[in-house]
């Protein structure tokens, strides 16, 4: 999809609807940012909702029918989309948030197979694309920069606002990614290994120096299933690993990481935020504070706290 649809210079926000629709929540932080006080801005997933198995509601279509602009993440993580915004109807912009962003693909020695290896050839996952680009943040820098031309062509009048606030928080990120890269120094480099529920924290893991050892659920989607055999392999390599745990993230079932993890003798670890930011009164209200938290998060259970 084309980063704009239909977008052409229209009236300032201030004539009819002011109103930008998120898919995510961290998506909505990261527009907000953008634009400041000059939109009001929402997000379509509750806080904590996993959006892999996110289905739309009448309330959020409506939602859609009445934007000035819908900002997605893009790379096939709203499989959702395409019904929605044919069930909203209208003709209102879209910004994929991740457009020029390329799909990262397995690094040597990585288990891109829950089972923990791949096939000759490869497993199915491999080829998928992984669209968790934000969990990079240097990566988030080209969410802001489509986030702002988007926006910049729904209201040009207020071009420079948009564009100081884009540079501000373009220079937030910077500073995240260099606080998260000395938050996680003390963890020695044998025990940069992550076990996650999916495929989710590959541009992490890339950006950070760790390597992703397995999955419990062999995709970047959450909804997909392991066989007994792949999680019996799984078992075995987190055994021989010594891997010291599995990390969970929030609104996800625990069911099948919890039998890893008892199975292996390792912990699991709950509180990891990836997909939807908190309430906000709760630990991650923001991305940036999203990100901190993880790198804390990961710091205890793999290198401990400072």
């Amino acid at each position: 999809m084309a980063m704009m649809t239909g977008c052409q210079r229209t009236p300032s926000p201030s004539a009819g609807s002011a109103t930008i629709v998120a898919t995510e929540n961290f998506l909505a932080d990261m527009t907000r940012q953008v634009v400041g006080n000059r939109f009001e801005v929402r997000s379509l997933i509750p806080a904590g909702m996993e959006p892999h198995g996110y289905e739309p509601t009448p309330q959020d279509i409506a939602a859609v029918a009445g934007a000035r602009l819908l900002v997605v993440n893009g790379a096939g993580l709203e499989a959702f989309q395409a019904r929605l915004l044919a069930n909203a109807g209208g003709n209102r912009p879209v910004v994929e948030a991740s457009r020029g962003l390329i799909s990262r693909t397995a690094r040597e020695g990585e288990a891109v197979e829950g089972a923990g290896g791949s096939p000759p050839g490869g497993s199915a996952a491999a080829a998928e694309p992984d669209p968790h680009f934000w969990l990079d943040p240097r990566l988030v820098v080209t969410y802001i920069e489509n986030i702002r031309d988007a926006v910049i062509a729904l209201d040009p009048q207020n071009e420079a606002s948009y564009r100081a606030n884009a540079q501000a928080y373009i220079a937030k990120l910077r500073e995240l990614d260099a606080w998260i890269a000395r938050e996680l120094a003390p963890i020695p480099p044998v025990e940069r290994r992550l076990v996650t529920n999916h495929e989710s924290l590959g541009y992490f893991a890339d950006r950070y120096g760790f390597r992703v050892l397995g999955t419990i659920i062999p995709s970047v989607s959450a909804d997909a299933e392991p066989s007994a055999r792949q999680l019996a392999r799984l078992v075995d390599r987190l055994r021989a690993e010594n891997v010291k745990a599995v990390f969970l993230e929030t609104g996800s079932n625990p069911k099948l990481a919890r039998q890893v993890a008892q199975e292996a003798g390792i912990k699991v670890v709950t509180e990891l935020s990836t997909h939807a930011l908190s309430g906000p009164d709760g630990p991650a209200p923001t991305y940036i504070a999203m990100m901190e938290q993880d790198a804390r998060i990961i710091l205890s259970a793999l290198g401990g706290s400072r």
